[in-house]
């Protein structure tokens, strides 16, 4: 016999013992608790899986869900304020966060007391502004496009403020770094808010002056005057988008004034820049006061201070004070 017809007898032989010794139904049985072990396996990683795409959908909706009922002011970039809600259309959450009380906490119909709702007419529409022209052989005045991006108090000089109506605390800010007269900034809005032709006697009311140091230290202001570079008042106009425009608005607790209308003015004004930022003084200061946007009330009759006569005077006459002349 050849060795290699003994060793495969001898395989077959051992083979034979160990499934004598086993038995085939072990054999059978031990394939079959296999079998059932890789199905259990695979109908859990079935569940698994199944399991997370479940929630990854459900994620997604959640998501989807969210966005949607998210405030746009969050969620979403600034959006500029159409021409319809200046004509008294409701603005959209996305701009009308609560606003900066600004006046005494009685004082009816003022910003205090004022809901979000409220502002319904009173956000300025920034679009269409015309820029003015220089005249022949002359050059439009350099505007400071931007400075350090906070604010300083400065004094407030004498001037002769009523005594009588509700007080309106008032303060003056520069924006840091601005190059220009602080004390000439300070002592036009002094004559202008002080004026026999302005919102004191018109809303029977009175503003209190806030020192430098008072406002440092952390006193109530309900209006504060704030001059600012063109980029800075984008900032601190919230929602509302100046930068095209470059015009001036009333957000916040300040009625932020645009250097740039500041020294360019506006066409509906022409040359007379004192008349300019006399209007522009009372219509955001009117904001600040409670008072929303108004139409012009017939051709050829004096503009109201409520109208926005920076972007046009709807056939009215530039008239820069919230008494009639």
């Amino acid at each position: 016999m050849a060795p290699t017809e003994v060793v495969e007898r001898r395989a077959d032989a051992r083979a034979a013992a160990l499934a004598a010794q086993a038995g085939d139904g072990e054999l059978v049985t031990s394939r079959r608790a296999l079998q059932r072990r890789r199905a259990a396996r695979r109908r859990r990683l079935y569940r698994l899986r199944r399991t997370a795409v479940l929630l990854l959908s459900l994620l997604f909706v959640g998501t989807l869900v969210a966005r949607s009922t998210q405030d746009p002011a969050v969620a979403m970039p600034r959006a500029s304020v159409t021409s319809a809600t200046a004509k008294g259309a409701t603005p959209p959450p996305a701009v009308t966060p609560t606003p900066t009380a600004v006046a005494s906490p009685t004082a009816t119909g003022t910003a205090a007391t004022m809901s979000p709702d409220d502002y319904e007419g009173m956000l300025d529409d920034h679009d269409g502004a015309v820029e003015p022209t220089a005249s022949p052989g002359a050059s439009l005045a350099p505007v400071q496009e931007s400075a350090r991006g906070s604010v300083h108090p400065v004094a407030i000089p004498a001037a002769p403020w009523r005594t009588d109506g509700r007080a309106v605390r008032l303060s003056v800010e520069i924006e840091d770094g601005l190059v220009t007269d602080e004390q000439a900034f300070a002592a036009t809005v002094a004559a202008v808010l002080s004026d026999a032709r302005g919102w004191q006697p018109a809303d029977n009311v009175h503003f209190v002056p806030v020192s430098p140091q008072e406002v440092l230290a952390g006193a109530r202001v309900d209006i504060r005057v704030t001059l600012a570079t063109p980029t800075y008042t984008n900032k601190l106009c919230g929602p509302l988008q100046t930068g095209t425009a470059k015009v001036s608005c009333w957000w916040g607790g300040r009625a932020v004034i645009n250097l740039h209308r500041w020294i360019r003015g506006a066409t509906s004004y022409g040359p007379d820049m004192k008349g300019y930022r006399t209007y522009l003084l009372n219509h955001e200061v009117g904001h600040g006061l409670g008072h929303r946007h108004v139409a012009c009330a017939g051709a050829g009759k004096p503009a109201p201070i409520m109208l926005q006569q920076t972007l046009r005077l709807d056939g009215c006459t530039a008239w820069p004070w919230p008494t009639k002349p």
